[in-house]
């Protein structure tokens, strides 16, 4: 008699196992890998990516491309999600932080490596300045999200500016505003989560405000005028009547200010942003250096340039604040992962059994690097890996592909800098993303609930039915 089978899963669940499972996997992870694989190297491609709302986006930037895809196969999207260590640190040289003048230097190189294959690759000498500039006006914690990146369209790519505090462009105008003064120095600056703007104002209604009392009553505008502010900031409306009451007093007000734009002038200007005007005081104000509103292309911006002792670049920013964080930088080109190949095949000779193979084929995945950058070049891999790999037998631990000259070059001479965390999170990521992908040997899909579909008898894994 045949035991009755044990449902689990309900009937239309899909379920992949064994063998052809991981070839799945496999494959779709190589189909990841080709979508960005030509965007390597400062002869990279670049990537036209358009989303459902029809928003097109050009990058060479492997992070954006994999955040733009809309992934559907479980494991690709698991590779997309997490995206030799030892020997790193063995070799990598480190940057003396007391020699600031030497120190700056590394960081110049290491943002010029990261620039070099961007849109704005011919001005890099001009970005390099702005990026590491950015990055050292930054206290010891480093907080990236303290660096914004605003775009105004019109003029030249050198007509940037680095702005020593914070810049946001103007929010929505309300009636009165032009009467308000546009540029203040040492001002107190109030944050809010407060909506200024009166109820009866939404629903177009007469207002009659017969005391000031009355009028405090409703808006607490008087409040904050004699808190001191000069600027008022808030997340939510501020209203014609408010704007009106503000430009009165020689005041400026701002609302419907971003939370990100909010947040950064918080933690560069000082202060807290207040849920209530009963709260404010002269110790939850901000303050900087100097307030006004400037005329930048075809938009007004507001800048507050903070007190000097409270003192497509998204990559080379990253760059060079690991650097500061982390002190030690290898050579780029694919000298360091030609190194570890060489150092991995070495090792895996000493190694007895199966872990040689494996401990070989690692190496060999190694030197996909340094291939890749010839190919996205139009060299001859084939000769430029032979001369790399007699080169690093050689002890030349720094030689990679000189894409200049179409041959080897010593890249740490040639200043093509990398900080070290990046190559030793890079090989991390990879090496547990590859473990996990390997690790799993079946796939199970549930379907898609429908709302008017009537409840489906029960079936494990797409077969047999209860008797």
């Amino acid at each position: 008699m045949m035991p009755t089978p044990v449902i689990l899963l309900k009937e239309g669940t899909d379920s992949f196992q064994s063998i052809p499972q991981l070839v799945s996997n496999i494959s779709a992870c190589q189909v990841i890998a080709e979508a960005v694989r030509t965007t390597l190297g400062p002869r990279g491609m670049d990537k036209l990516t358009v989303d459902c709302r029809g928003k097109a986006t050009i990058s060479n930037d492997g992070a954006t491309i994999l955040k733009l895809l809309d992934v559907v196969h479980p494991a690709a999207k698991t590779l997309v999600d997490i995206l030799a260590v030892n020997k790193i640190k063995e070799i990598a040289e480190t940057v003396k932080k007391a020699n600031k003048v030497e120190q700056r230097k590394l960081l110049e190189k290491c943002a010029m490596t990261a620039l070099s294959s961007k849109l704005i690759s011919q001005q890099k000498a001009f970005f390099v300045k702005t990026v590491v500039d950015a990055v050292m006006m930054l206290d010891d914690l480093l907080q990236l999200k303290m660096i914004g990146i605003k775009k105004v369209q019109g003029g030249a790519l050198e007509d940037s500016q680095l702005v020593a505090g914070v810049a946001f462009k103007k929010t929505f105008s309300y009636a009165g505003f032009e009467m308000q003064p546009k540029k203040y120095h040492n001002p107190k600056i109030a944050l809010l989560n407060v909506e200024l703007k009166l109820k009866a104002e939404k629903d177009n209604a007469e207002i009659r405000v017969h005391t000031v009392e009355d009028y405090q009553a409703i808006v607490d505008l008087e409040k904050i005028h004699h808190s001191g502010a000069k600027v008022v900031l808030s997340k939510l409306p501020t209203g014609d009547v408010a704007t009106q009451y503000f430009a009165d007093r020689d005041m400026f007000c701002a609302g419907r200010v971003p939370e990100e734009d909010l947040k950064r002038t918080m933690m560069a200007c000082g202060g807290s942003i207040q849920i209530s005007v009963n709260t404010l005081s002269a110790d939850v104000l901000g303050r900087c250096q100097v307030f006004e509103e400037t005329q930048i292309g075809g938009e007004r911006y507001n800048f507050f340039y903070w007190l000097p002792q409270e003192g497509s670049l998204h990559d080379a920013i990253m760059i060079v604040r690991r650097t500061i964080k982390n002190d030690s930088v290898v050579a780029g080109g694919g000298a360091i992962e030609m190194e570890l190949s060489k150092y991995l095949q070495d090792y895996s000779r000493t190694v007895p059994g199966k872990q040689q193979l494996l401990i070989g084929a690692y190496a060999k995945a190694l030197e996909i690097i340094p291939h890749q950058l010839c190919d996205n070049a139009g060299f001859d891999a084939t000769n430029i890996l032979n001369k790399l790999r007699a080169r690093h037998a050689q002890r030349g631990t720094w030689y990679g592909v000189d894409i200049n000259n179409e041959d080897i070059a010593d890249n740490f001479e040639a200043f093509v800098w990398e900080p070290a965390m990046v190559r030793i999170n890079a090989l991390t990521a990879a090496s547990e993303a590859t473990c996990l992908i390997v690790s799993v040997d079946e796939t199970i899909k549930n379907p898609r609930s429908t709302v008017d579909a009537p409840p489906a008898a029960g079936c494990g894994r797409g077969h047999g039915r209860p008797h």
